[in-house]
């Protein structure tokens, strides 16, 4: 038994003329080998061996397609096929059995004595050769790292039987001249070269955005649709994710992939810049998007920003960025009080809806007395606070008055303090409270108040028909508010905490 590497030409480009040199093994008769690794996976066209001695009587190429660990028969030689290799001789090549090996007696003659030549087409003969690029077990019957030959019986002429067989059997050899492999570098279609990487190995030089030794997968982030392999008509070259450049990952998913017609399977992989979905094409929880910039723009998310206790909660729309909001509560964040309601000091109900005005029969539209002129003098025009005035009285307060009802001789008026700017001995604080008003002062607008409207109260301390109210009465100062005396009130405030206030 003989192993030879073989150090002859693998023609894996364009064929050559046959070599001058021999190469003989004196090795014995039976179970010679020829190996030759190609370095990477090639799609072998066609094997050849010239001799200079007679052809081999039997001999097997067989393949590797795992760098030599295995071993695939390829194509037997032999003038007794079943003895030698258990196969009938010249078997029918059938769609159900065109990745096997078959045995021929052809190219064994002994005849010529040198320069005969054993000639094999790996798809000679193959039913589905013609559409090879739709023939996966062609694709595969084709691909080998390594060819290896093995002779297994030469031609003795008979020698075998003669006493000094052992001699004569020692002068016979195998010479072979000249081994070509034919093919191409397995690229499944993606390149048209191979080349050599910085380890010195050869790999394919690979293009349609595939990677791999072979082009056999798709390159990174070209996932949306499968990989496969290219055919004379179609490149079927690796789709890019569609992730509005907010990923730098994807995946592929079958099951998309069938959704949208075989279109489109990739899914984006960690979204940035706040989005989020398959395509990183809408904004995630907490955000929405701002339509002055395209999807693809790194800030088109914004943030919702919903107030903290006039929201509903923190997601809003994802298109006009509204939050939830609260019952009686508007704006886009939520962050005031809708028309007809009013500001609560409730977190879980900040804005309460305002009690419905009262009737035309109300304080409004009491009858006035005959003796008003000589009772009180009503305010007519515009009333002027100052300092003076403010230190005159026990309390002033801004006052939103609600709604109003008879009782007895008094009015009864809930209203809400909105601001107090002096106390006084009853200490007052903001939020509903009960103002009493003498009947005839309100019949004579002395003073003068219509619900639903802001005043402010200047006042003294009295006790009220139901001891906890404040009293207004014709000697109070009640004028329909402005929002400009708020910073003057503020200023009387601080005057008198530096004791400045002198009663008249």
């Amino acid at each position: 038994h003989g192993e030879i590497f073989s150090h002859l030409k693998s023609t894996l480009s364009s064929p050559r003329p046959p070599s001058h040199t021999c190469l003989l093994c004196t090795c014995g008769p039976h179970n010679v080998t020829l190996t030759l690794s190609l370095g990477k996976k090639f799609e072998v066209t066609y094997v050849s061996l010239q001799f200079c001695s007679p052809r081999p009587e039997s001999m097997a190429i067989y393949k590797s397609m795992d760098y030599g660990k295995t071993w695939v028969p390829f194509q037997f030689y032999s003038t007794q096929c079943r003895k030698m290799y258990n196969k009938p001789s010249r078997a029918a090549i059938t769609k159900q059995n065109e990745q096997e090996a078959i045995c021929t007696d052809s190219h064994t003659d002994v005849r010529p004595l040198s320069g005969g030549l054993i000639a094999f087409s790996t798809l000679d003969g193959r039913p589905t050769a013609h559409d090879f690029d739709n023939s996966p077990v062609l694709q595969d019957w084709v691909t080998a790292t390594d060819i290896k030959v093995t002779f297994s019986r030469l031609h003795t002429f008979g020698d075998e039987n003669e006493d000094d067989s052992e001699l004569a059997r020692d002068s016979y050899f195998y010479a072979v001249s000249d081994l070509q492999v034919g093919g191409r570098c397995k690229c499944n279609g993606h390149a048209s070269r191979c080349v050599r990487d910085r380890d010195d190995n050869l790999v394919c030089d690979c293009k349609h955005n595939t990677a791999g030794p072979e082009c056999d997968r798709c390159k990174p982030f070209h996932y949306d649709r499968p990989w496969q392999r290219a055919t004379a008509r179609e490149a079927n070259e690796c789709v890019a994710c569609n992730c509005n450049l907010h990923a730098r990952r994807c995946r592929f998913n079958m099951e998309l992939y069938k959704l949208s017609g075989r279109k489109s399977g990739g899914v984006c992989l960690n979204c940035r810049h706040n989005t989020a979905g398959r395509h990183c094409h809408y904004c995630k929880e907490g955000f929405y998007r701002d339509l002055s910039k395209p999807i693809s723009h790194r800030k088109a998310c914004k943030e919702c920003d919903c107030h903290p206790v006039g929201a509903a909660g923190q997601t809003c729309n994802q298109t006009t960025g509204q939050c939830p909001c609260k019952d009686g509560v508007t704006g886009i964040t939520c962050n005031r009080c809708a028309k007809g309601y009013q500001q609560s000091r409730s977190p879980i109900a900040p804005c309460i809806k305002i009690p419905a005005a009262p009737p035309p029969t109300a304080a409004s539209s009491t009858e006035e007395p005959a003796d008003c002129d000589s009772y009180c003098k009503a305010s007519k025009g515009k009333l002027k606070i100052n300092m003076k005035k403010y230190c005159k009285k026990d309390y002033a307060v801004q006052i939103h008055i609600l709604k109003a009802e008879k009782n007895a001789d008094w009015w009864k008026f809930t209203v809400n303090i909105i601001s107090v700017y002096k106390q006084g001995s009853n200490r007052l604080r903001r939020g509903d409270q009960t103002l009493w008003v003498h009947a005839k002062d309100i019949a004579c607008k002395c003073p003068k108040v219509k619900p639903m409207k802001k005043y402010l109260l200047l006042g003294s301390t009295e006790d009220s028909p139901d001891q906890s109210g404040i009293i207004a009465d014709k000697s109070s100062l009640v004028i329909q508010w402005r929002d400009t005396w708020a910073r003057r009130l503020r200023k009387f405030q601080q005057r008198e905490k530096k004791g400045k206030c002198r009663k008249a």
